[in-house]
């Protein structure tokens, strides 16, 4: 049977779709096939945004509709026949599963005090435990920043604390733990203890086992109750006019009402703020414009100009010719009600935002002890390794690892916004390149933390002298001038390398936006090859399904000879060993054993032979085929005895054009995950990345990087 746990809340507006995703994620990263379940959905018609979010997380195959359970209507016309529906449908999810998050209801639709007692009801039928959310604010929605609501004191969580437990009691519910979400941050320790005081007095009946449940509290966080300006955008029925469409993901973080002469309005914009612009002061739009370009002022998140107004054409035309990214959008709405739907608008944790995403994991990693709820579930480690555990790990050692990485492409949006996500998780220090008036600029654009990185310019005078005097000594053998040098450094990867080479970072990871060459050729001449190692290579982290394989050399050497074949094993062996992989490796080729001849395949024979001269402790065959390497039943009957054939986990190719096609074959056939390309054999660790990388390879290959970096 599937372990199941149920998130619940007294009321609305708690945050506990941030709690449900910290759980979620804990859950994924344990167990192998984890869904989520909403018991009650808004409604028939309307799509629940936070059920989509966390189903695009979950590793279970589920669609949206098997995930709900029954709509707020279903209970308002027979609460015991939707009661009854609600059992059966999770009956359906459990069985598919290892785990499921159950989500409760969110007081949206017309939430009363029995609301609760209804979701105690279900808990108790499903046979889950209760997760409960308190909220530790009076109030909701954006206008808690303008003074319209207060934190809750540790007395008022305590009486809160005690109300919801007794109901939760009446209804045989049993409670697992109880989180304050969204607390005063300055008396987190004073609202632990209080709440803890309520869960003590509500008796062993409230408890998960012979310990009470414990209490976590999760400070309130405004960036994650503020509203994009795509939000402000619905609630006020604007339309995009200018801008970068892209920026409507940005939070705002205030409003700044500016209905009067534009020197007056500067000296009132705040950092993050959406500005509110009558359409028909055109002098006060263009000021709040050039203010946000000028950098002398903070940048805002947007401008709303209400009214309905129509630009005339030269301001429309000037608009044009500055070509600001900053959104701009047009409502018919009057100032009074623009800034009352700006004000009531909620923040949402939504797919479209990565930073809300980032920091609702950061502060429930932080302050929930996620091992110790896990083993109240009584979840053990799951046996398989899939590719979310994999990944999990990987982030997991390198936030241990605490190394320093330095990204060359700081002009790339990829590359500023893996940083934010790596920054928020604690995985690594980081060094940016790039001017950092523009690579800041650009960030604070895309709505980016990355206050907690360094950036360097690749031109910074004391850096660049130093580089160049250095890589003049390196090159002096090719007749390099420090002049020759002093141009070559400020080159990004050059710079980056230079940083590792005098420990300046603990490694490199390079490649959005340039070519694999461009990325190690500075390697090459700078960092080069540990001794005994005679090529630099590269392998491939495929984590399928249920395990996780190396293959090399997919992305570096064309066509090794038997040597360097060699070379290429004995590396990937111990870059597997590197992430708990434990290698038995296969040297591929068209045939197995003795069954074939010619000169590929005799290449592969002498490089197993070379490896077991040079590694007798490590498991290879070869030449061996594919199929025999990975299928149990084909190895024992193609290569019997051996202690590779069909349980290989290291797989080298003959050759790169081999290698590359199939690691492509498995990722877009399999549905394998590719981590990679991993560069192997270098002194420290530089690393390339696809110039198709997403915001995760890049996540995960500063990952891999740190705990290269922490191995050497």
């Amino acid at each position: 049977m599937a372990r199941s746990l149920y998130i619940t809340s007294a009321e609305g507006h708690t945050g506990k779709s941030t709690v449900a995703l910290g759980v979620l994620e804990s859950l994924r990263h344990s167990v192998g096939r984890v869904a989520v379940f909403r018991p009650i959905a808004r409604s028939a018609v309307e799509r629940d945004y936070v059920l989509e979010l966390l189903l695009d997380r979950v590793s279970a195959d589920l669609t949206y509709e098997e995930a709900i359970g029954v709509t707020y209507e279903d209970v308002h016309a027979d609460a015991d026949a939707a009661l009854g529906e609600i059992v059966r449908r999770f009956r359906a999810v459990e069985a598919r599963c290892d785990a499921v998050v159950i989500l409760g209801s969110d007081y949206t639709d017309v939430g009363s005090p029995t609301e609760l007692g209804y979701n105690a009801r279900i808990a108790a039928n499903l046979g889950a435990p209760v997760l409960l959310v308190l909220g530790g604010r009076i109030g909701q929605g954006f206008g808690e920043r303008l003074g319209q609501a207060d934190p809750r004191t540790p007395e008022d969580l305590r009486q809160l604390a005690e109300l919801a437990l007794a109901e939760l009691r009446d209804e045989h519910a049993g409670v697992v733990a109880v989180i304050a979400n969204r607390a005063d941050a300055d008396r987190l320790d004073e609202i632990v203890a209080a709440v803890a005081e309520a869960v003590a007095g509500a008796g062993t009946a409230v408890a998960s086992g012979p310990e009470l449940p414990p209490v976590w509290a999760i400070p309130e966080d405004a960036f994650l109750v503020a509203p994009s300006i795509r939000s402000i955008m619905e609630v006020t029925g604007a339309t995009l006019i200018g801008g970068d469409e892209e920026l409507l993901a940005r939070e705002a973080l205030g409003v700044v009402v500016a209905g009067m002469s534009m020197n007056h309005v500067l000296p009132r914009l705040v950092e993050g703020a959406v500005v509110v612009v009558p359409g028909d002061r055109t002098e006060v739009l263009l000021a709040v414009l050039m203010a946000n370009s000028s950098g002398t002022f903070p940048s805002i998140a947007g401008i709303v100009l209400n009214g309905g107004f129509d630009l005339p054409e030269p301001i429309e035309r000037l608009l044009s010719g500055l070509r600001s990214p900053l959104p701009i959008v047009r409502t018919t709405l009057d100032t009074y009600e623009t800034v009352v739907r700006i004000t009531h608008a909620r923040g949402r944790l939504a797919a479209d935002s990565q930073r809300k995403y980032d920091t609702a994991l950061a502060l429930f990693e932080r302050f929930v002890d996620a091992d110790r709820l896990l083993a109240l579930l009584d979840v053990s480690r799951h046996q398989v390794v899939t590719p979310l555990m994999f990944e999990y790990d990987l982030i997991e050692r390198a936030r241990a690892a605490d190394k320093h990485i330095v990204l060359p492409e700081g002009e790339d949006d990829r590359i500023l916004r893996a940083a934010a996500t790596l920054l928020s998780r604690g995985v690594a220090r980081l060094t940016i390149l790039g001017e950092p008036f523009e690579v800041r600029s650009r960030a604070i654009e895309l709505g980016l933390d990355l206050s907690r990185a360094e950036v360097l310019s690749p031109f910074d005078d004391v850096l660049r002298l130093r580089f160049a005097n250095e890589y003049a000594k390196l090159r002096a053998h090719k007749g390099i001038t420090v002049d020759q040098a002093a141009d070559t450094v400020t080159d990004a990867s050059y710079f980056g390398t230079m940083m590792v080479h005098l420990g300046l970072a603990d490694g490199m990871v390079s490649g959005a936006a340039h070519t694999t060459a461009h990325t190690i050729r500075p390697a090459f001449e700078i960092i080069k090859t540990r001794p005994g190692v005679s090529v630099v290579s590269s392998v491939f982290l495929m984590a399928l399904a249920d395990r996780v394989l190396v293959y090399g050399d997919c992305a570096v050497v064309p066509d090794p000879t038997a040597e360097q074949l060699a070379d290429i094993a004995v590396s990937s062996a111990r870059t597997a060993e590197q992430f708990g992989i434990d290698p038995r490796v296969a040297m591929l080729s068209y045939s197995t054993g003795d069954s074939g001849a010619g000169a590929d395949v005799d290449k592969v024979r002498a490089a197993t032979e070379l490896v077991r001269e040079r590694e007798p402790q490590l498991a290879v065959a070869g030449p061996i085929q594919y199929d025999a390497a990975a299928d149990a039943a084909v190895g024992a009957a193609k290569m019997p005895g051996s202690e590779v054939a069909g349980r290989a986990t290291v797989f080298i190719f003959p050759d790169l054009n081999t290698g590359n096609n199939t690691y492509k074959a498995v990722q877009r056939s399999a549905g394998a995950v590719a981590i990679g390309p991993v560069l192997q054999g270098l002194r420290k660790p530089i690393n390339d990345l696809s110039r198709g990388a997403t915001v995760d390879d890049i996540v995960d290959t500063v990952a891999i990087t740190a705990i290269q970096a922490a191995l050497s």
